[in-house]
């Protein structure tokens, strides 16, 4: 449960950060490697196969010099793992360097929680702007200091059984999608799927998952050629003709034609794996999983059907949680494994993220990679959360959308009536100053 407001988010902080300890202690057992090795503490929130695919990189950087080792502490997704980074940064106990989504970065630095990154020592190791794209290289700057540093990008996408969807008929000649450019078509699309799929032509589970109900329309509105503006003051800047658009369109796919009306995340998932949708609606973490299901699957970006291409996205994020005194050779030693990760980041690309550092996805080899080179281009079409502090993955700024619209794509309720439920939450948030900022200025 979060503090109180009128208790500073600060000393609530300080005071609780002895509890970050226990995950630290119990990242403290043996880790193999020379003596004379420093050893770097790094946090980050990836489990599952994830957890799995950075355990292996952890190991490749390890293996391949002696001046540094790195102790990982793993900890619970979401708002417990931003909890207990903010208590450690406010209380003296902070590791040395740690993930966070690029999205949420935004909440944390006002506060003197994260120490920024120096462009010139990246530069000198291989990492600047010339080695990103634009989109995701900027997302980690607040004004003109840069504090997170993009491992990937993962984007929502379109995957597809390609097996259903050539008997559907909605194939190309080389075996790829046919290209829709409108809602329209992209229905039309949907429902020969259908007519041929066991159970739905597309999977979507969103029932009780803020973030899924986000993810999509995000991409859906900012195809309009918009973002949301949230200024600190509020009042939320939402164009209402596009939000509408985009969840009426949600609405047509939830007709139990296309896709359940009442599909929660997991059934989604267990439906297009068991071969009986030729559609999925979904983020690219789930890739390997349908992978290891051994269907015949292919992926792309979702289709531009309102004009502007753009894909929902977020970036795992290498920040520094703030030290007082941080010691030099220490983060000299951070700077070189952050460059040695992203430069060994193709079995990053192999869980299906997209590496956020050129040269990884603009080799041959990452060309040969399927289906994941189907959808880099994404990389260059994000969109992230618009920025605020109370914004961003695993957040209640998802949550509260969810809460907002679940409804109208359940039951059928009146899009503006949830439009302006969702508008009346975000300006209330909007009003309430950033708890992690002592001087109350916000995002």
């Amino acid at each position: 449960m979060a503090p109180p407001l009128e208790l500073s988010r600060r000393r609530f902080l300080t005071g609780a950060a002895a509890l970050a300890g226990t995950a630290f202690l119990a990242s403290c057992a043996g880790l193999p490697g020379g003596s004379n090795a420093r050893t770097l503490q790094f946090w980050h929130l990836l489990s599952g196969a994830d957890g799995v695919t950075m355990s292996g990189l952890l190991d490749g950087v390890n293996a391949a010099q002696s001046d540094y080792r790195v102790r990982p502490t793993v900890l619970a997704w979401g708002e417990p793992y931003y909890t207990k980074l903010a208590m450690a940064a406010a209380g003296g106990r902070a590791p040395d360097v740690s993930i966070m989504h690029a999205s949420r970065v935004v909440g944390y630095a006002p506060g003197g929680l994260l120490d920024t990154w120096d462009t010139g020592r990246l530069a000198d190791l291989g990492v600047d702007s010339s080695t990103f794209t634009d989109a995701i290289w900027r997302k980690g700057f607040i004004g003109d200091d840069l504090y997170s540093v993009a491992l990937d990008a993962h984007p929502f996408i379109l995957m597809y059984n390609t097996e259903i969807c050539d008997a559907a008929g909605v194939l190309d000649s080389d075996g790829k999608l046919k290209p829709v450019t409108s809602p329209e078509e992209f229905l039309e699309m949907a429902r020969a799927v259908a007519a041929v799929s066991e159970s739905h032509g597309l999977s979507y589970g969103y029932l009780g998952d803020g973030a899924q109900m986000w993810r999509l329309f995000y991409t859906l509105y900012t195809q309009h050629g918009l973002e949301m503006g949230l200024p600190q003051g509020g009042p939320a800047e939402i164009d209402e003709d596009a939000a509408l658009a985009s969840l009426g369109f949600m609405q047509q796919l939830l007709d139990d034609e296309i896709a359940s009306r009442s599909a929660d995340y997991q059934s989604a998932i267990a439906e297009f794996a068991t071969g009986r949708s030729g559609l999925f609606l979904t983020g690219v973490w789930e890739l390997r999983s349908m992978q290891q299901q051994d269907l015949p699957i292919d992926a792309t970006i979702i289709p531009t059907l309102f004009g502007t291409p753009s894909v929902y996205a977020d970036s795992h994020s290498f920040t520094l949680p703030h030290q007082s005194v941080p010691d030099e050779t220490t983060r000299d030693l951070v700077y070189r494994f952050v460059a040695d990760i992203l430069k060994g980041s193709f079995d990053w690309a192999e869980a299906g993220h997209i590496p956020a550092y050129l040269p990884v996805t603009q080799s041959a080899a990452y060309a040969d990679l399927l289906p994941q080179a189907n959808y880099a281009e994404a990389a260059e079409l994000v969109r992230y959360d618009p920025p605020a502090w109370f914004t961003g993955s695993g957040s209640r700024f998802q949550a509260d959308f969810g809460a907002a619209v679940q409804n109208v794509l359940l039951r059928g309720a009146d899009p503006a009536e949830a439009i302006t439920r969702f508008r009346a939450r975000i300006d209330q948030q909007l009003r309430t100053p950033n708890p992690a900022d002592p001087e109350g200025a916000g995002a």
